[in-house]
């Protein structure tokens, strides 16, 4: 639980980005420098990159964020700023992958996470004892 000056919150998703027409660029090695890309880009926007991992052709983050950060404004941040750096410090690999595309799908899931089941949501809504 993390405390604002007037919220209380404990935010979470859990973001899937896939590079452009699913392609796989992705080494061991660069995910291990995407991941270094995306804790830095995380720490700039005081949100914590809580998980990473990935396969050849997809990454999976899960962030910690405060309300006042718009999650869709993160998502362009991290996909803009790792796909620079990527083709910057991979030009020839990444290229041999994703020619003059774009790096990253414009796309990406963002499921939240972390709460209580909806359903357990559910109930506890409908149980609240409503004056009469």
């Amino acid at each position: 639980m993390h405390r604002g000056r007037s919220v209380v919150h404990t935010l979470h998703a859990h973001l899937v980005f896939t590079p452009t027409y699913r392609r796989g660029p992705f080494t061991d090695e660069i995910l291990n420098r995407c991941e270094e890309i995306t804790r830095t880009v995380c720490a700039d926007f005081e949100t914590e990159l809580v998980e990473f991992n990935g396969e050849r052709d997809h990454v999976h983050l899960r962030v910690r964020y405060p309300p006042k950060i718009a999650l869709s404004r993160l998502v362009g941040s991290l996909k803009g700023v790792s796909a620079r750096r990527l083709r910057q410090e991979y030009p020839d690999h990444v290229r041999t992958y994703l020619w003059d595309a774009h790096f990253w799908s414009p796309s990406y899931f963002a499921p939240s996470c972390g709460g209580a089941p909806l359903s357990i949501i559910k109930d506890y809504i409908e149980q609240q004892k409503r004056p009469n």
